[in-house]
């Protein structure tokens, strides 16, 4: 196994191996080092166009389509084909994706691309398992939503690229490898007492019964193979064609209720977004069965105070923030799939709703916190062109690892998403054959005069909405630059994977006082280090009116934004 010689993000020897992954890859250098690695401390600023993804070889490739002219689509593809390959923790092939889509010539649809349960479910004993074969209940949607947005890429953007020429960078890099990240070494050793019992995983990710570690290179030729196909063949090849074939043999070889007819039966719907007036701008969410609902909630009874006179990051910002999420977390458990369940999403979004909810934080008082708590993992991406047509993306598996089973030998790791069901006849989010489960995947855009203004996501499930109301109301209330309002701290309401209290976590450098204040009021506290990945990997661009463009991704994960 191949390693680094040197982790030091600026070591010559690691430049020296980035610039042989260039070389056998086909992914040509830019800028002015061979792939500068995460620059988590600067913000990008252009005007021709700006990419960002949680790992710097998806944004290079990106930046890569924008510099040859392609556009947002088209980059963002380029983008997640490749975050696919080298995120496998969060995300693949065999995982799910959420799009938002916007132009200057006022265009704006969602591709909502959520696997739908198999037709034949099978009899669960008391709880759908979070694992293995019992979780792959969802068929998987990311690669169709690579078709569609492709297909309306060359419909309404002029696209010139080759589907197949978006893939070139990741099949690279399955094919001939690229350092493991310090983010998939951490979540390995976080389930290393499970993965064991996961059909097929130990075979990827253990070679010879060891973990990778940081720098060792990972190769994936199996999904490469996967890859190649779906770019030979089209990206339908992965639901009716020989890929397909070869991913309903292994589904069914595992114990997975999916069917080759399941896969035929995978599409992305189109959709208009959710949208609420937030202080003179637009904000775009996805609509049911997602929790975009959700984030608007969030914004819309923060919209209701005067946050001008609430001094960011005090303990009143903080206590605003928590509470409005908890107001808006009350209508979360009647989300669902809107095929099967009404959605009271125009009462939900009515401004008389809101103000109730906004009248009803006690600002000296928390509310108590009762609301289990889902977890859950995904990359955000962001592009935007030198037209400023624009993208707001998601992908994801669920959980860390989705389901921990890697289908036959396509080298494709399946999403859990089919545990976010229930079982429980009278929940609107029920398991039923064809239904789409309740999602946590909600990336967002806000519009300025019907124009693509700012582009933001998270990684986090449960938190997404948390993380996405402090990263927006920095950016719009508070007038901060994106990199500045990724860095500073956040909160996750909840219960999480280290800490099973339904308390507030807040990162440290919050400081002494904001604990003891929020502590006063009765917020249950649990300090978190600082740029703790329980706050989320966030990214964010904004576009201003005068054609500049910043951007940022988290300082908590292993990506950057670029700009041309």
């Amino acid at each position: 196994m191949t390693k680094y010689l040197s982790h030091s993000p600026n070591s010559a020897a690691r430049r020296d191996f980035l610039t042989k992954i260039a070389a056998t890859t086909g992914v040509v250098a830019l800028g002015q080092t061979p792939f500068a690695f995460a620059q988590q401390t600067t913000l990008a600023t252009s005007s021709k166009g700006m990419v960002t993804s949680p790992h710097t070889l998806a944004t290079e490739a990106g930046l890569k389509v924008l510099r040859e002219g392609g556009n947002a689509i088209e980059a963002t593809i380029a983008m997640g084909s490749v975050i696919a390959v080298t995120y496998p923790h969060f995300c693949g092939i065999g995982g799910d994706a959420v799009w938002i889509v916007a132009d200057r010539d006022g265009r704006k649809t969602t591709l909502m691309g959520i696997g739908q349960a198999a037709e034949k479910t099978p009899e669960f004993n008391g709880k759908i398992p979070l694992r293995g074969a019992g979780s792959t209940v969802t068929s998987a949607c990311t690669v169709d939503t690579w078709n569609r947005a492709h297909e309306f890429s060359k419909k309404n953007w002029g696209g010139k690229k080759s589907f197949a020429s978006l893939l070139d960078a990741a099949i690279g890099y399955a094919e001939n490898g690229f350092p493991t990240t310090a983010s998939q070494v951490f979540w390995h050793d976080f389930r290393k007492t499970e993965v064991a019992n996961w059909p097929g995983f130990a075979k990827l990710f253990m070679p010879n019964g060891k973990a990778r570690q940081v720098g060792d290179i990972f190769l994936q030729p199996d999904l490469a193979r996967s890859l190649k196909l779906i770019a030979k063949n089209g990206p339908r090849d992965f639901y009716e064609g020989e890929l397909a074939a070869q991913i309903a043999k292994g589904l069914q070889d595992a114990g997975s209720p999916l069917t080759a007819a399941d896969l035929k039966k995978t599409v992305t719907r189109e959709a208009a977004p959710a949208m609420l007036d937030y202080r003179g701008v637009t904000l775009l969410a996805p609509p049911s069965p997602t929790q975009g609902i959700s984030t608007l909630e969030i914004m819309g009874v923060l919209r209701e105070f005067d946050l001008k006179n609430v001094p960011e990051g005090s303990a009143d910002y903080y206590h605003l923030c928590v509470e409005a999420v908890k107001q808006a977390f009350l209508d979360r458990p009647g989300i669902a799939d809107p095929d099967f369940v009404k959605q009271a999403v125009n009462l939900w979004l009515s401004k008389e709703h809101l103000a109730r909810k906004a009248a009803a934080i006690d600002k000296a008082h928390a509310m108590p916190w009762p609301h289990v708590f889902k977890t859950g993992d995904t990359v955000y991406i962001g592009a935007t062109d030198s037209e400023g047509r624009s993208v707001s993306i998601l992908q994801s598996l669920y959980f860390d690892w989705g389901s921990g089973v890697v289908v036959g030998d396509t080298g494709i790791l399946w999403q859990n998403r089919g545990a976010a069901f229930s079982l429980d006849p009278k929940s609107p989010n029920v398991l039923k054959p064809g239904k789409r489960p309740f999602y946590t995947l909600n990336p967002g855009m806000a519009l300025k005069d019907n124009k693509p203004h700012i582009l933001y996501g998270t990684q986090g499930a449960d938190g997404q909405p948390q993380t996405l109301a402090v990263v927006l109301t920095r950016l719009l209330d508070y007038k901060l630059n994106p990199l500045q309002a990724l860095a500073r701290p956040r909160f996750l309401l909840g219960r999480t994977f280290s800490d099973s209290r339904d308390s507030l976590k807040l990162e440290r450098d919050a400081g002494a006082n904001v604990f003891a204040e929020l502590a006063r009021r009765g917020h249950e506290m649990s300090p978190i280090e600082s740029n703790s990945p329980l706050g989320g990997q966030a990214g964010a661009i904004v576009i201003h009116a005068d054609g500049r463009i910043e951007g940022a991704h988290d300082p908590r994960s292993d990506g950057s934004a670029m700009g041309v």
